[in-house]
């Protein structure tokens, strides 16, 4: 079985982003600027964000962490998103999720400039990807899309299984996997036989939240499978969706690893989404 590591794709996307700007200072461009803002201080959005900030600065980028107080109000929050919005310096603005509960997150996304939403939530930019016509794609359906390409395995015309229909992976995914000519089905909850029915797809794309649910066995034989979970078991583990994968299992002919798969290509599309974002604004 081939693992699908992200870290080879992630440095293809990160190669070809410095090769599009290696120009720039010459020619008297700046480089593109992300402001993240952070809301509280949640264990896992610190890793995520501090990810975030060093590959800005190995891609030449500049970026800040805007850290809030996890009380802040909701109109004290849109106030700050508006400040990075009317701040010419500012390319792209992602607002780290999750937000604290008496924060709308819905209403705090939509407040984001859709020239800068850098992870393609406000609904103009997920209206744009879903008519195919997209500056910024969101950040991991589109990684999971590059983990494919990269890996030279077909998706014109395979049978892809999404199991998983939450905003941020599972229903941008269908859209970008039928762009790409595959035929999809959204497994979900309420899914009836899902058992049943996974075993005859080609390609299945777990993001269900739900540690180790699935093992190799319950695939069809030959399948690929992309596992978008983490989690962090005992012991500091962090485990995916799926249980592990060994590059000696036969069942399977390709899965993502848990770490070192998706998650690590979502931060690079940050960074294409990013610079996408600033050569859409001087453009305008």
């Amino acid at each position: 079985m081939k693992l699908l590591k992200g870290q080879p794709v992630s440095e293809k996307i990160q190669a070809d982003i410095k090769a599009e700007i290696a120009s720039w200072p010459q020619k008297g461009l700046a480089l593109p600027h992300l402001s993240v803002i952070l809301v509280g201080k949640d264990p896992a959005s610190e890793v995520y964000v501090g990810h975030k900030a060093r590959m800005c600065e190995a891609l030449g980028f500049s970026s800040e962490v805007i850290r809030l107080d996890e009380k802040i109000s909701q109109n004290e929050l849109l106030a700050k998103i508006d400040d990075l919005n009317k701040n010419s310096k500012v390319d792209g603005i992602l607002v780290q999720l999750p937000l604290p509960k008496h924060i709308h997150e819905r209403t705090a996304l939509e407040k984001i400039a859709p020239g800068k939403d850098v992870d393609c939530l406000t609904k103009t930019n997920i209206g744009s990807m879903v008519v195919g016509d997209a500056i910024v794609k969101p950040c991991t359906p589109a990684g999971i899309v590059e983990i494919l390409k990269y890996y030279d395995i077909k998706i014109a015309g395979k049978k892809v299984a999404v199991i998983g229909r939450s905003q941020i992976v599972g229903t941008p995914l269908v859209h970008l996997l039928t762009q790409e000519n595959a035929t999809v089905t959204l497994f979900h909850s309420k899914s009836e036989n899902l058992m049943q029915e996974i075993k005859t797809f080609d390609i299945v794309c777990v993001a269900i939240g739900k540690s180790e649910y699935f093992k190799q066995a319950d695939f069809k034989q030959g399948a690929i499978v992309i596992d978008v979970g983490i989690h962090r078991a005992e012991g500091h583990k962090l485990t995916g969706d799926v249980v592990k994968a060994v590059e000696n299992d036969t069942w399977l002919s390709a899965q993502s690893p848990v770490p070192g798969g998706v998650g690590v290509t979502t931060i690079a599309m940050l960074m294409q989404n990013t610079l996408q974002a600033c050569k859409a604004r001087r453009q305008s």
